[in-house]
């Protein structure tokens, strides 16, 4: 554990320290699911080193756009970190990263499984013994054994193998990969949630452990409910487009001005929203008395529901349907939720000096969370995160020389 630092936020708001204050993470993964899984424990206080290759974070390249030569996706995931640039491929790299470790309580990386174990820094055979209380996380495609063990893997790959592709878009279209990417951000979220058990059973024993986390098992595990449907009936599930496979009405519906979406999931809802369209016919209809009825009924039941929303105002009739108590929403583009009152009432859109992003959605009443500092340049805090760990001006400038320490990227 290390002392917290100061925290502020935008207009001179000061934070919380956060519910992780004190909390050392050593980060040395890139690109997108082991980043946003810190970015979360950032949030919350934890301190974050992120450990950069000397080419950088490649996704700092994933642009246009870009702000001072790094591109929105690297921006959307990486505030409240404090960046150094470590050559891991020299022993005396390794050495750093290991006087890094002392005192920390999480290391996570993703490099290819046997990567560290390559480098002398293998979990089972140095680091826990070395650092009993580490929780060390591994963030990788497939796992590091099994037919698939140690093969690299990105989401939209992961998305074709695991079957959500499948169960995304409708027949015209076939299978779809989904908008963002859901594996990476999931993995993100599973592998913060399992730091989180770690150390708290770390509470009780004293010990750290290893963490295996794969996009493929967290992408796995988003497949409800196609894989429970599939474990009942063994039918393969299919790409239904907007509409729910298993409750109706819950899709995409048209109104004059905009399309919205219904989301009815039970029968006192539909009795609900019946009524309140003045179609109070339809929950005695023997097509639409159960769910069950409804869903063989569907199309049907589309047809006398858009027959009916066609005159309405679909922002206004939105607003009347939640203030009824029926789930209702209109289809809105980013740009419209981004500044919609609502977004700005839960500050779910954040602003720190020139930097904007979305907020944390992890809403605490004692400890909240928030952005603490923008996201790093490259290398933007070397020589201060070296000092703070006992090494000398004279060790760091032998450090630069040698090109173990990077201050400017490699191509």
């Amino acid at each position: 554990m290390t002392d917290a630092l100061p925290m502020t936020q935008g207009k001179g708001l000061a934070l919380s320290p956060g519910a992780l204050a004190g909390l050392k993470v050593i980060d040395l993964t890139r690109v997108l699911g082991g980043p946003y899984c810190t970015m979360i424990l950032s949030d919350h206080g934890a301190e974050v080193v992120k450990i950069e290759p000397p080419q950088g974070d490649e996704v700092r390249d994933w642009g246009p756009p870009f702000v001072e030569g790094s591109a929105s996706y690297f921006i959307g995931v990486n505030r409240n970190k404090r960046s150094l640039a470590l050559d891991l491929g020299k022993p005396e790299g390794r050495e750093v990263l290991m006087r890094l470790l002392e005192g920390a309580d999480v290391l996570i990386e993703n490099y290819k499984p046997g990567a560290m174990e390559k480098w002398g820094m293998g979990y089972a055979d140095v680091l826990s013994k070395r650092f009993p209380g580490l929780v060390h996380c591994r963030v990788s495609g497939f796992g590091a054994d099994g037919p698939l063990g140690a093969l690299p893997g990105y989401d939209a790959v992961i998305q074709a193998m695991v079957g959500l592709m499948s169960i995304n878009g409708n027949e015209t279209t076939g299978p779809l990969r989904m908008g963002t990417p859901i594996v990476d951000l999931a993995t993100g979220l599973y592998s913060a949630i399992a730091i989180l058990m770690a150390l708290q059973e770390r509470t009780r024993s004293g010990q750290g452990q290893f963490l295996d986390m794969s996009l493929h098992d967290c992408g796995m595990a988003l497949l409800h409910p196609q894989a429970a449907n599939y474990f009942l009936n063994d039918k393969r599930p299919k790409a239904t487009g907007n509409p729910h496979p298993n409750i109706s009405p819950y899709s995409k519906y048209r109104t004059k001005t905009c399309e919205i979406f219904l989301a009815v999931g039970n029968d006192p809802t539909f009795r609900k929203v019946c009524r309140f369209l003045s179609l109070d016919s339809l929950p005695d209809d023997v097509r639409f008395r159960t769910n069950g009825d409804r869903l063989n009924n569907r199309d049907t039941l589309t047809e006398i529901l858009e027959a009916r929303l066609a005159a309405e105002d679909g922002h206004d009739l939105c607003d009347r349907l939640l203030k009824a108590g029926v789930p209702a929403g209109p289809v809105m583009h980013v740009d419209e939720a981004m500044n919609a009152p609502h977004t700005a009432h839960r500050q779910m859109v954040t602003e720190l000096g020139s930097y904007r992003g979305l907020g944390t959605p992890i809403k605490m009443s004692r400890t909240p969370g928030g952005t603490r500092a923008a996201p790093p340049r490259f290398n933007e805090h070397g020589d201060d995160i070296l000092a703070r760990h006992g090494f000398t001006a004279e060790e760091v400038a032998e450090l630069k020389s040698k090109g173990i320490v990077v201050a400017a990227r490699r191509t």
